[in-house]
């Protein structure tokens, strides 16, 4: 049997296309934050620039720290703990059902409103993955959809599309 390692001088040449990925995501990533305006106030000294450009330049970084790892012979080792059967063709019923159910909700949030179409997304999923459960899983996703709905609402101060439930919730 063939040993499938890479050679140390070279390292696996496929990964420098991550390196080049990240180094690139990067880049556009300071280049779009030099073009925030650098406006401080005294209840925040440090504006909204500094964070994008500190991820970006963290992502140069690793970048260049993942390309010398992979220069000097550095390979991820392969995810032990995945149940996958690869010799097993995709399921592609199961993926249109859950394209179906991501549809359906971005065409009834606005007239439904988030908790009937979060429901009916977070119903769906279960069902499209295979959980038969009706009843337990719709009592999941109605709480679910008022939780994130009322989350985003008090929490974060994101008014969620109401719907046809406007003045009730």
């Amino acid at each position: 049997m063939e040993d499938s390692r890479p050679s140390p001088e070279g390292g696996d040449r496929a990964q420098y296309g991550v390196c080049a990925f990240l180094a690139l995501l990067g880049a556009a990533v300071i280049v779009d934050a030099l073009g925030i305006p650098h406006v401080t106030s005294g209840t925040d000294p440090v504006g909204p620039r500094s964070v994008p450009l500190i991820l970006g330049g963290l992502l140069v970084l690793l970048a260049v720290l993942y390309a010398v790892d992979v220069a000097r012979g550095g390979r991820g080792e392969p995810e032990a703990g995945e149940d996958v059967d690869l010799s097993q063709g995709s399921d592609w019923r199961t993926v249109l059902l859950l394209v179906g159910v991501f549809l359906a909700n971005a065409l009834l949030i606005e007239r439904l409103g988030w908790v009937i179409s979060g429901a009916l997304l977070f119903w769906g999923t279960a069902f499209c993955l295979g959980n038969r459960h009706y009843i337990r899983n719709l009592l999941i996703a109605v709480t679910l959809s008022l939780t994130t709905f009322y989350a985003f609402a008090i929490g974060l101060g994101v008014n969620l599309p109401a719907g046809v439930l406007q003045g009730i919730l």
